[in-house]
C-alpha cells in the first residue's frame, strides 16, 4: 500500500487538498509534527511520497527542529523518494542546498492570491494556471543545480525543482475551508497581520479564492499526476 509521510509545523495544521488528492489516490498518511516533539524517520523506504508544509516559524529560526528538518533533507533527496515542500519546506530545501532565505528588501509580504511567471520547465507546469494564494514575508534564493520553474514580482523565486524534490513558495493545498479557517484564525489571534505592506485585505482574498478555487484544485491534480508523483 501507497503511504505519504506529511510533515507539519503546528498541532492544528492539516493537509487540505493535498490531503484530499493523495487519498483519492489510494495513499494512506503518516504525519509527524517535529516543533511538538516528533522525531523524523530516519527509514524511509516506506514512504511513496514525503510533503513537508509551512508553518508560523521561520527557516532562519534558531531551534533544533529547524535544524533537524535541514540536516534530514540529505536522507530525503538520498532516498530519491518523490518530496514537495511547501512555502516553510521549500525554504528548508533551500537552506539545506546552501541558499539564504531573507525577506524582501522593501519589506513587503505576500499575504492573499499572486501570479506566478513561469520559466523553463515551469511552461508547461504553470500553463493552465499560475495564480496562487501566498502566506509568507520571506523567500529563498535558488540553489546550484536546479531549475527555477517560475518567479514574481515580489519574491522572485516561487518554485525550483531539484531531483526528486519540488519546492513552492505558494500554498495549492489551501483550498476554500482552510482558507476560511486561517482568516479566522488570524482575525482572532493576529489581525495586524492583515496590514502588514503588501499584503491583500480580507474581502479581496475571499473574492479571488471564490474566482481561482477550482482552477488551484485542477492545477494540483495535474501537478500530481504528471509531475511529483510521475518520477517514480
Amino acid at each position: 500500500m501507497k503511504k505519504v509521510l506529511y510533515v507539519f509545523h503546528q498541532k492544528t495544521s492539516v493537509a487540505g487538498d493535498i490531503g484530499n488528492k493523495f487519498k483519492k489516490r489510494g495513499y494512506l498518511e503518516e504525519i509527524v509534527r517535529p516543533p511538538l516533539g516528533d522525531a523524523l524517520p530516519d527509514d524511509l523506504s516506506n514512504y511513496s511520497a514525503i510533503v513537508i508544509f509551512g508553518g508560523p516559524m521561520s527557516v532562519n529560526d534558531d531551534e533544533q527542529f529547524i535544524r533537524d528538518e535541514i540536516k534530514w533533507m540529505e536522507k530525503v533527496i538520498e532516498s530519491n523518494i518523490p518530496f514537495l515542500g511547501i512555502c516553510l519546506g521549500a525554504q528548508i530545501l533551500a537552506k539545506y542546498l546552501g541558499c539564504d532565505v531573507i525577506k524582501n528588501k522593501e519589506d513587503l509580504a505576500e499575504i492573499g492570491f499572486y501570479e506566478v511567471k513561469p520559466v523553463g520547465e515551469g511552461d508547461n507546469i504553470f500553463k493552465e494556471h499560475n495564480i496562487f494564494y501566498q502566506f509568507h514575508t520571506e523567500g529563498f534564493e535558488i540553489p546550484n543545480d536546479c531549475q527555477l520553474l517560475a518567479r514574481g514580482d515580489i519574491f522572485q523565486n516561487q518554485a525550483f525543482r531539484y531531483q526528486n524534490c519540488y519546492a513552492l513558495q505558494f500554498h495549492p493545498e489551501v483550498n476554500f475551508f482552510v482558507h476560511l479557517r486561517w482568516l479566522l484564525l488570524i482575525l482572532i489571534k493576529k489581525p495586524k497581520v492583515l496590514f502588514i505592506k503588501g499584503s491583500q485585505n480580507l474581502f479581496y482574498q475571499l473574492y479571488l479564492r471564490i474566482k481561482h478555487n477550482k482552477s488551484v484544485s485542477d492545477w494540483l491534480d495535474s501537478f500530481l499526476d504528471n509531475y511529483l508523483l510521475a518520477q517514480k
